[in-house]
């Protein structure tokens, strides 16, 4: 049975294991933490390789940033990590085949396989977190578009630059919808600069928390409303550490209220926590 050596790229941690071609870990899941420099990075990635390389079949990587249809190069700036990562020649990291993806692309792959959108055709998956992820599934097939970079959650919710967003645009879906935009709604509703996403979570039968938590939702459904109405999907899978705090219920019954396109599911995650290193290795081993 063929092995990869699975990586998942984030700009904070990284973590490594081998995943045979039924998703299943099958090794010790290890975690680091992002070095600074492109050039210590690459030290790492050096570092993990040679220790497992002569293990495996193949490399995965699920990484932060958008990446090309080639799956073997990152396309731009990747937010949080040295700004030279872009440039890393993976190809050149191992004598066995490299494989890259998006890691939001790669979850959404592995939700499709062996996790909640199983069976069908058409999904989207948004991971909700400090920011907002997104992979699509179209015709069983993972769509990345013309050159990979497909699946960015930017599409405009406002059009009177009211929010700035990480991506130096206004107003995009990911500056209400995540974890970030959560504390942004949070301090407009309190008039509190200093409230976390942690004070609305932990009081959030108090009335205004109530508010603050109900208005980060109806953000999270005029999303899903839009990209149902694009995509007529299967389902929209939520994952993600901020997705434990939406009412899916309440989401698919009102998304389902207000298309123009077909009924929809959406459904939580189930893939876990190391989905990214899943799919990208179910990916590179062609499963």
């Amino acid at each position: 049975m063929k092995k990869a050596l699975a990586i998942d790229v984030g700009g904070t941690k990284i973590y490594s294991t081998i995943i045979n071609p039924k998703g299943e870990i099958i090794g010790d899941i290890e975690k680091f933490h992002t070095p600074k420099t492109f050039v210590e990075i690459k030290a790492l990635f050096n570092e993990i390789i040679s220790k497992h390389e002569k293990d495996v079949d193949v490399i995965a990587f699920a990484t932060c940033g958008a990446v090309n249809n080639s799956n073997d190069g990152i396309l731009g700036s990747t937010g949080n990590i040295a700004k030279e990562y872009p440039t890393m020649d993976f190809k050149s990291l191992s004598t066995k085949p490299v494989f890259v993806e998006n890691d939001a692309n790669a979850a959404a792959w592995a939700e499709h396989i062996i996790g909640s959108s199983k069976g069908m055709p058409y999904s989207i998956m948004l991971t909700l977190g400090t920011g907002v992820g997104g992979g699509i599934i179209l015709n069983n097939k993972l769509y990345k578009g013309k050159n990979g970079a497909a699946g960015e959650m930017h599409f405009k919710m406002r059009t009177d630059k009211h929010r700035k967003c990480t991506c130096g645009s206004w107003d995009c879906f990911e500056a209400y919808a995540s974890g970030t935009g959560l504390k942004k709604t949070a301090e407009e509703i309190s008039g509190e600069s200093d409230i976390t996403t942690y004070d609305v979570i932990d009081n959030k039968d108090r009335p205004i928390m109530k508010k603050i938590l109900e208005t980060w939702q109806n953000d999270i459904l005029e999303g899903i409303i839009g990209l149902a109405n694009i995509f007529d999907p299967d389902c929209i899978v939520l994952s993600g550490s901020m997705a434990e705090f939406v009412d899916i219920e309440c989401l698919e019954k009102e998304a389902n209220k207000q298309i123009v396109t077909t009924p929809f599911k959406i459904v939580k995650a189930s893939a876990g926590n190391y989905s990214g290193m899943i799919g990208a290795a179910l990916l590179a081993l062609g499963e």
